[in-house]
């Protein structure tokens, strides 16, 4: 039976954990967004005025969107646990009355709602800022939750791997950042040469800003029902990753 007690204080724990530093963990992430949008889109707009009959500083928002879903998602859960293991305050994790199921839930919760306010914040700015339009409510919704979901749990997963902030780091600048730039954020795959495209294509972060983009403008390279598999995909494989090494205690307990 779930202790539904100890796991909403340790779901609320992991809220308040972030929420209490919002100027570190919500406000760069507006900032720097508001940064991409006149930098990139109202420089590059001059150029390039329209993607798929989009103006190209609404097109590249939902790219904008998830990047700030995925960095706080994952920060959150792999900074949050890396610290509970250096501090050995993980110790005292294990000996309540919670299951290792109902821990790792709790942490992954935590990121995901990080990564679902930034999300949700950055989406409501574009359509304050530049008159941005919902295609898809629904869909924007589902496709958010997922992929804070998914990268929390990559962030949990790394976060139990990682035996210094170098190792979470790392993840992000070799990764993460890479992948997202490769994913489509400031332009249509169909734009590339076929090398190119071909490598997007396997790019898992590809599929999730593309899901977004049609949720949002109605318009993508490939099919929306293709992004969603993705996205559950991701969510379901990482999500059990980062469960099966919390409950085997893999470099936790030892």
């Amino acid at each position: 039976m779930i202790n539904w007690i100890g796991f909403r204080t340790l779901v609320l724990r992991e809220i308040t954990r972030f929420l209490s530093v919002y100027r570190q963990t919500v406000i760069p992430g507006l900032i720097s967004s508001g940064l991409y949008i006149i930098i990139f889109g109202l420089t590059l707009q001059r150029r390039i005025s329209s993607i798929d009959g989009v103006p190209y500083t609404i097109y590249i928002l939902p790219g904008l969107i998830m990047m700030n879903v995925i960095t706080n998602a994952y920060n959150n859960t792999a900074s949050s646990m890396l610290q509970m293991k250096m501090l050995q305050q993980i110790q005292d994790m294990l000996i309540t009355p919670l299951s290792n199921v109902e821990l790792a839930l709790a942490f992954i919760i935590g990121g995901a709602v990080r990564g679902f306010v930034n999300g949700i914040l950055v989406l409501l700015l574009g359509i304050f800022i530049v008159g941005m339009p919902l295609e898809n409510p629904f869909s924007v919704i589902l496709i958010i939750f997922l992929v804070s979901w998914a990268f929390s749990s990559i962030g949990l997963v790394i976060g139990i791997m990682a035996q210094t902030w170098d190792n979470i780091a790392s993840m992000v600048n070799f990764f993460i950042t890479p992948l997202i730039f490769l994913g489509g954020v400031f332009y249509s795959i169909n734009m590339l040469p076929d090398f190119w495209r071909t490598i997007s294509l396997v790019n898992p972060i590809y599929y999730v800003i593309n899901g977004l983009r049609q949720s949002v403008l109605g318009v993508g390279d490939t099919p929306f029902s293709t992004s969603l598999t993705a996205s559950i995909v991701m969510t379901l494989l990482f999500s059990s990753i980062g469960i099966f090494l919390f409950h085997k205690g893999y470099r936790i307990k030892s």
